[in-house]
């Protein structure tokens, strides 16, 4: 079974940076594609980013295109989210995803919650 463990959040202000990392373990990374999403009081979970399996491949909404940036380095089993420019809107818990390519299993983590004031 696979397990997701998100860190990296935190309290910065309007334009601030951040970096969130997701540790998987369990399983070879190099099985999974991977994601973040958010989610704000109130509402639906949201895609953010994803990156395939070998990382050749990224994907952002258009809402972070440009100011957050998705990586993962297989060897150390980690996925990163860059947050650049960071808005009060950005604020919400951030959830890491896993999907198995073979099987299309899919495992989150329990989030990291991301503050950024005005």
């Amino acid at each position: 079974q696979v397990q997701l463990v998100e860190s990296g959040g935190g309290l910065v202000q309007a334009g601030g940076s951040l970096r969130l990392s997701c540790v998987v373990s369990g399983r070879t990374l190099s099985m999974y594609d991977m994601g973040w999403y958010c989610q704000a009081p109130g509402k639906e979970r949201d895609f953010v980013a994803s990156i395939n399996w070998s990382g050749g491949s990224t994907y952002y909404s258009d809402s972070v295109k440009g100011r957050f940036t998705i990586s993962r380095d297989n060897v150390k089993s980690t996925v990163y989210l860059q947050l650049n420019s960071l808005k009060p809107e950005d604020t919400a818990i951030y959830y890491c995803n896993a999907r198995n390519r073979y099987t299309g299993g899919d495992y989150w983590g329990r989030g990291t919650q991301v503050t950024v004031s005005s």
